[in-house]
């Protein structure tokens, strides 16, 4: 059994034990810690043995975060190939490597590579090198994907509201899956994970904000059709993480 302190008495030992023996309940007080040993967790009081039987949070093994890491990015490269095929942005870094793309003909793979280069650096100090290397590792398969995928998966025809919807539901799941195992596809989504762990701020609601600026930007490129799907597709990609990534439903993963 839990409970809790009355909350005028609250983090004040000899307050909440004067408040108890005011209702008859001193004797009690060393019969359960004798017996219990009681134990503090955020100002709860709680048997030691009740605290002891929440488990750990377990960590993936390396075998499941390479599965997810392919996983993963394969959903990210196929959300691409339709917005390559309907001429959509898509929103953070990987829009900017678009932009290179569509500006200047460099690879996308490469571009997108190159681009998140400075953000390794961020989420080294920021989130440890456990979660740099694993994005690392995200980047550099995606970047993969995006030169392999063409060949082998063409699209005649796709209507461009279903391609934005599409793009955006199949990035926004594989964009989860990595988060799930403490990765990200480095740049923004590394900055969008650092500010949920460490400020419990939304990760899809930060994505949102600046796939916004980003796709704003993008205006002197794209006619403002596209940019409108390409905001579509953004808003389809938040929304699933937005929903299935909040930090006060999911701990630790």
């Amino acid at each position: 059994m839990v409970r809790r302190r009355p909350q005028a008495v609250a983090g004040d030992d000899k307050a909440w034990h004067g408040a108890i023996a005011g209702r008859g309940g001193a004797s009690k007080i060393a019969a359960m810690r004798g017996r219990h040993g009681w134990h503090r967790v955020r100002g709860w009081t709680a048997p030691r043995a009740a605290v002891a039987r929440v488990p750990a949070p377990r960590t993936h093994s390396v075998l499941e975060d390479v599965q997810a890491i392919l996983t993963g990015c394969l959903f990210v490269a196929l959300a691409l190939v339709f917005m390559r095929a309907s001429r959509l942005l898509p929103g953070g870094v990987t829009g900017l490597a678009f932009i290179v793309h569509y500006a200047s003909g460099w690879s996308l793979g490469a571009a997108l590579f190159v681009l998140n280069l400075p953000f390794y650096l961020f989420a080294w100090r920021a989130l440890g090198r456990r979660f740099t290397l694993k994005t690392f590792a995200a980047v550099a398969v995606l970047s993969v994907y995006t030169e392999l995928l063409p060949p082998l998966v063409s699209l005649a025809h796709v209507d461009s509201v279903f391609s934005a919807v599409m793009s955006g539901l199949l990035a926004g799941t594989g964009i989860l899956i990595l988060m799930r195992h403490q990765a990200s596809l480095g740049g923004l989504g590394a900055l969008a994970f650092y500010l949920q762990q460490r400020r419990g701020w939304r990760a899809g609601t930060v994505q949102m904000l600046c796939d916004a600026a980003i796709l704003a930007s993008a205006l002197w490129l794209l006619p403002p059709s596209q940019v409108a799907l390409s905001v579509l597709a953004a808003a389809a990609l938040n929304f699933v993480i937005a929903i299935n990534h909040r930090p006060d439903r999911y701990h630790g993963i």
